[in-house]
């Protein structure tokens, strides 16, 4: 049996646990026993893109020695939190000694969620049924950063009952971008609303993402609007079995 190891996230942990929970789900459905290790904290990034370097240095060897088990992939329910694994605690770490080459090695071995299911595991059929309509958001570090774009649309695509509907401008950024949304909230307000403006427009009842940042800026906007839209991960929908 393929073991992983799972990184919850700090939102998903602290604010969201249904997604974790459904993630791991979707991952033991798929036949992969799925390890927590204890000890999880912040990967580093909030600290990374505010400039407090020797705290996210410090943050990413924490859970490079959390993440310990060398011969085992790890698994990121996020492509903000996947990234920073694979593209930027290597080169905080880069004059670290020991930490330089197990941070690159970490990187080798850590997949976004839905690389892991598509690329690793060769599965787009999960089993999920949902009923109504729902579309789909990419997260920018996730498109950007890790290239994950054609994996969550071959997923949602198999999950039976459900109807896929476009989203204009759709790689267009919701805004969010972390400490983005606190330093400059009237641009970043401005690009959620260009955002919820698509979302309503693709007249689906459910928007998905892969982060839950994301996810989370964009709920806020759509409860304010006082929109009957929902905002689900796309482990969430994966995990479901409802019968169409």
């Amino acid at each position: 049996m393929r073991s992983v190891q799972f990184l919850a996230t700090c939102l998903v942990d602290q604010l969201f646990p249904q997604v974790g929970l459904a993630a791991v789900e979707v991952l033991e459905r798929a036949g992969v026993e799925v390890t927590v290790p204890a000890g999880q904290t912040c990967c580093g990034q909030p600290a990374f893109n505010a400039g407090f370097t020797e705290e996210a240095r410090s943050m990413a060897r924490h859970t490079i020695d959390v993440l310990s088990r060398a011969d085992t992939p790890v698994v990121v329910p996020s492509g903000s939190c996947a990234d920073m694994l694979i593209h930027h605690a290597p080169v905080l770490l880069a004059d670290q000694g020991p930490y330089a080459t197990r941070a690159r090695a970490l990187a080798a071995r850590t997949y976004e969620f839905t690389r892991f299911l598509v690329d690793v595991l060769k599965r787009t059929d999960c089993g999920a049924c949902v009923r109504g309509s729902a579309t789909y958001h990419p997260a920018c570090h996730g498109l950007r950063g890790l290239n994950v774009d054609r994996q969550p649309h071959q997923l949602l695509k198999a999950v039976r009952g459900l109807d896929v509907r476009p989203l204009r401008d759709a790689e267009t950024c919701c805004g969010f971008g972390g400490l983005f949304a606190v330093k400059m909230s009237a641009i970043s307000g401005a690009m959620l609303e260009r955002k919820l403006a698509c979302i309503e427009e693709s007249g689906a009842q459910t928007v998905v993402a892969t982060d839950m940042s994301c996810l989370m800026h964009i709920a806020g906007g759509l409860r304010r609007r006082d929109s009957p839209i929902a905002v689900r991960h796309l482990a969430e929908v994966l995990a479901a079995t409802e019968n169409p």
